[in-house]
């Protein structure tokens, strides 16, 4: 009998450009109404899928703290999550669309 294995899926692994970031981030504000975590935990996703240290010294944060702000279990400020975006190279944006 074979034994299967399985590993949870990680959105990090896949965000490979700029683009798959933008798009995977604009889902997640989509989905913020219902999720107000949806943002933060995408902010990680995408952190991860990159040099999180780096990021955190472009925003200002300690390493450790960012990764914390931006987990599951993490409550980031607005500021923070604006200065994630941009050090990303991401603007937050709204549109009328009535």
């Amino acid at each position: 009998m074979t034994t299967e294995h399985y590993t949870r899926f990680d959105p990090a692994d896949y965000l490979d450009d700029i683009d798959d970031v933008a798009a995977y981030l604009q889902i997640a504000l989509e989905e913020s109404a219902e999720d107000p975590t949806a943002v933060p935990r995408a902010l990680g996703a995408i952190a991860r899928s990159g040099n999180m240290s780096e990021l955190a010294r472009r925003v200002g944060m300690s390493r450790d703290g960012l990764y914390k702000a931006l987990s599951d279990q993490g409550n980031p400020t607005w500021s923070t999550v604006l200065k994630v975006s941009g050090a990303l190279g991401l603007k937050l944006t709204f549109r009328a669309v009535a």
